[in-house]
């Protein structure tokens, strides 16, 4: 992983900046609420003094907005706790919270410079409550279950937040996962085919035939170029594909001058499908490994294509000699090919492979049939 990818991952795994937002939106949402309603209620009773009862209702509200945001900060603290814990954490720290509202309520509203004529409200509780610590307790009862309340509220939306985000790492680490399997099926590069490819280099220098060796060191420079450089989880067009097919192959026909026959059957109409690039890099092997080099007369390995309803099906094929199923090295090869098609196209797509009656092997292929890049995963 470079530097990038790791930064880019502890980026992701921060808490999200964005979920203060949300404990500060609720709290302001509540408590202008609490104000607004508080206000309309009070001009529609007709009760006096209203611009001096605003003024200490914002006051009560901005105290309330501080005390709430010192509960969310508590309540921040077991964001990942089980539920059970995070709603006693939320119901117990609410409780001085309250209390501290219901004082501080008190203070504005009978304490601090009294206003000479109440309204008829506030005469009511003078008149009921006979202590400031009964009216104090029995206000922090009324406002413990609208502080409750909030702090249950912010749980839910905390707890979807992390669901949400969790959905969403979860989504980036199946890309990456994705990309990784791509990745890892694509470079399944034979490694027989480099040591076989240095023998015919060997054999062609000690025969002195440099000519041939030079041009089979500029196809094989070719080659490792085009399989090394694209990117695996990019697609190519068919004709791109079958270029760098032709290249393998014409370095095959140095090792099998006498015995590789080689047929493409493409219709000008279906060079510029998309497919995966390299997806029949393994299937071409196979071809050369179970069925020219095991024969000892001339073997057709043949690529075609076809397109009908909106689908590609493409046919990697030799008339070789019969030869045992299963074979555990042609196995991962298919199982390669299968299961890249799998991964970029679903279930639309497919491989199907076994014996031609008339001898050799074939793989059958189909999938979606795009012809441009706007299809790109």
């Amino acid at each position: 992983m470079d530097a990038t990818t790791d930064a880019e991952y502890l980026t992701d795994c921060a808490p999200p900046r964005h979920r203060h937002q949300v404990g500060a939106l609720s709290i302001v949402g509540a408590w202008v609420f609490y104000f607004a309603l508080n206000t309309v209620r009070m001009a529609i009773a007709g009760a006096e003094h209203q611009l001096a009862m605003s003024g200490r209702r914002a006051a009560v509200t901005i105290f309330g907005m501080a005390l709430m945001a010192a509960l969310y900060f508590v309540v921040r603290t077991v964001d990942r706790a089980r539920m059970p814990v995070r709603l006693a954490v939320a119901f117990a720290a609410s409780l001085p919270v309250a209390f501290a509202h219901a004082a501080f309520n008190y203070y504005a509203f009978y304490v601090y410079a009294p206003i000479d004529f109440w309204p008829q409200e506030i005469q009511h509780m003078i008149a009921v409550h006979e202590t400031p610590l009964i009216s104090i307790v029995d206000t922090a009862a009324e406002w413990y279950f609208f502080i409750a309340a909030w702090a249950v509220l912010y749980i839910a939306l905390s707890n979807a937040e992390q669901t949400r985000q969790a959905e969403a790492q979860a989504a980036r680490f199946r890309a990456q996962a994705q990309t990784a399997q791509l990745r890892a099926l694509r470079y399944q590069l034979n490694p027989h085919f480099l040591f076989n490819t240095l023998n015919s280099l060997s054999t062609l220098v000690l025969r002195r035939n440099p000519e041939q060796a030079e041009q089979m060191i500029g196809t094989l420079a070719a080659f490792l170029r085009a399989t090394l450089t694209t990117d695996p989880t990019e697609d190519a067009t068919l004709a791109d594909e079958i270029r760098i097919q032709r290249l393998y192959l014409d370095i095959e026909q140095v090792r099998f001058p006498d015995r590789l026959r080689v047929c493409i059957d493409i219709p000008d109409r279906l060079l510029d499908a998309r497919i995966p690039c390299l997806l029949l890099q393994p299937l071409v092997e196979n071809a050369i490994k179970y069925g020219v080099a095991r024969a000892t007369s001339p073997v057709t390995v043949t690529i075609a294509a076809s397109g009908e309803n909106e689908t590609l099906h493409i046919r990697v094929s030799d008339d070789g000699p019969a030869m045992p199923i299963p074979i555990a090295g042609h196995g991962v090869g298919l199982r390669n090919v299968a299961a890249r098609l799998l991964t970029r196209f679903g279930t639309a797509s497919g491989c199907t492979a076994g014996a031609r009656p008339e001898g050799g092997y074939r793989v059958d292929l189909h999938m979606p049939l795009w012809r441009d890049a706007t299809h790109a995963a």
